[in-house]
């Protein structure tokens, strides 16, 4: 800061000094221009080759449908009733207890269905259960 000699007919000047400010911006322009083309440079690597491979089954989770008139699916395989189900699904917990349930339900299903659908599912031992929804 540049200051002048006060007097009674001048006051006190005060300016900002930008050549530190500028010294600092053209370091800095220089350090970017030396660095952005190491920043480029890349180290060639041969990748080795792999067959192309399928996702797990078991990662899989279970498509559990409701249709409107209130039949159950499991992977489209229809069930009788409510016990059926738990039975066919503890036999997939059984492959693998890591699994889960993706629930289908028409939007004309009662919700008491939904709720004993739901509870069986719980009474199985999942404990992954996501509804499924489409858009319009």
């Amino acid at each position: 800061m540049a200051f002048k000699p006060q007097s009674e007919e001048e006051s006190a000047l005060s300016e900002i000094n930008v050549t530190p400010l500028v010294d600092v911006m053209l370091v800095l322009v220089i350090i970017l221009l030396v660095t952005a083309p190491l920043l480029t440079q890349s180290v060639h690597v041969s990748l080795p080759k792999t067959t192309q491979t399928t996702t797990d089954v078991k990662d899989q989770p279970l498509q559990l449908g409701i249709d409107a008139q209130g039949v159950i699916t499991v992977n489209k395989i229809p069930m009788a009733d409510l016990p059926t189900l738990e039975y066919a699904l503890k036999s997939e917990i059984e492959k693998n207890p890591e699994i889960g349930v993706h629930l289908y339900a028409d939007k004309t299903v009662v919700y008491e269905k939904l709720a004993e659908v739901m509870a069986t599912v719980q009474h199985a031992g999942i404990t992954k259960l996501a509804f499924v929804t489409l858009e319009n």
